[in-house]
């Protein structure tokens, strides 16, 4: 099945509400879990004294795990079914969330989390390989905005229960364990509301990232552009004169951006023939904000609008691309892209970081716009060139 003759899933047009509802749990929950793990793993580890190398080098583990957990988790699935996976991998997510702070040795950190972030990258290939099954073909948009939006305001609240719970005691640890656990009861009261895997993909894992080459190129250009944004956004805020202050609200209004803007580009892209066209617009939008930056860096309030649509259109790429994905598979392939997708998405967000704090190192503080402007730019010429010769088949 190819990107441009891959059938729909079904004529089913009405939203399936148990089925978005359990995803939307599983998904929110691990945004909460990771958006509160995040902040708190990284300063309980400086207050240990442990070297900031070191905390990049274990905060790594997160993309190497989500490479490995990836190319099995289709497998798993089919071998113990949907909902039993995703169950198994909400109780494996919480414990190692707790283990963390009875782990008193550093090198504990390691295999925790490589169990804790390869369980929470089972529950998100799962839980979009759901909610893309279980999506009606005309409101595929739609839904994934909702779901996209969800995901977005499970990140915001983990740093905000963060600056609530602080960093001591088993406390802040407890509530993302419950948070995960209390997912397991939507999954588990839409049990059989599940897709079933009775087939195994067609073809070989690796064989999917290059299938629909528009939505898993838009994926990780999308983690690429968001961890390393997301990391290095301050420093290039700061050395350009705003306060950190200031570079904090930018970063705000980035997420207010991804937050506001998901659900209307998923209508849109409803409306579209063609969604590759509207991923390439995405594409070009985020090329030219990424290279107005450095002409923005004396105005707060010209930077903030910019990062507000910016902000928008760089999880826009996720949403439809994941939208688009739906649209072209069904099945065991759509599970086994699904995981193609998020496997795009960890190399990115390895990627990402790397690549635009090389070009700051070898370009000066305007190569954080210009590291960003390459991914983009990448990506408007694939998506270019497949609207040009790979024309859709209806």
């Amino acid at each position: 099945m190819s990107e441009t003759n891959g059938g729909l899933n079904g004529d089913r047009e009405d939203i399936h509400w148990p089925s978005l509802f359990a995803a939307i749990s599983a998904i929110s929950a691990v945004g909460i879990a990771i958006g509160l793990g995040l902040p708190l793993l990284s300063i309980i580890l400086e207050k240990r004294g442990i070297s900031s190398t070191l905390i990049g080098l274990n905060s790594a583990m997160a993309g190497i795990a989500a490479m490995a957990a990836a190319p099995v988790t289709t497998k798993l699935a089919h071998k113990l079914g949907v909902v039993p996976t995703m169950l198994w991998a909400v109780v494996l997510s919480a414990i190692s969330a707790i283990g963390f702070y009875y782990a008193e040795q550093f090198w504990m950190w390691f295999p925790l989390r490589i169990v804790f972030h390869g369980a929470t990258t089972t529950l998100f290939i799962l839980s979009e390989f759901w909610i893309n099954a279980a999506a009606p073909s005309r409101r595929r948009g739609l839904v994934m905005g909702i779901y996209a939006t969800m995901l977005a305001v499970g990140f915001a609240c983990g740093p905000l229960l963060f600056s609530v719970l602080g960093s001591d005691g088993l406390l802040p640890f407890a509530v993302g364990a419950i948070a995960i656990l209390a997912a397991a009861i939507p999954i588990y009261i839409a049990r059989n509301e599940s897709p079933v895997l009775s087939e195994k993909p067609e073809m070989h894992f690796f064989r999917y990232i290059f299938l629909v080459p528009t939505a898993t190129v838009a994926v990780f250009v999308f983690g690429a552009v968001e961890a390393g944004g997301l990391s290095l956004f301050p420093i290039y805020a700061t050395r350009s004169g705003f306060t950190e202050t200031q570079a904090a609200l930018l970063l705000t209004v980035m997420g207010v951006g991804n937050m506001i803007f998901q659900i209307p580009l998923g209508l849109l892209s409803d409306r579209m023939r063609d969604r590759r066209l509207l991923l390439s617009i995405l594409a070009i939008v985020g090329l030219a904000g990424s290279l107005t930056l450095p002409w923005l860096s004396g105005h707060w309030q010209l930077m903030a609008v910019v990062l507000l649509f910016w902000g928008g259109c760089v999880s826009g790429l996720y949403t439809v691309g994941l939208s688009h994905l739906g649209s072209r598979l069904t099945g065991a392939d759509l599970a086994a892209a699904n995981a193609a997708f998020i496997f795009c998405y960890a190399v990115g967000t390895v990627a990402g970081p790397q690549a635009i704090g090389a070009a700051i190192d070898i370009t000066g503080n305007d190569g954080f716009a210009w590291g960003i402007a390459g991914f983009f730019a990448l990506y408007v010429v694939l998506s270019l060139g497949r609207l040009l010769f790979k024309p859709k088949r209806t």
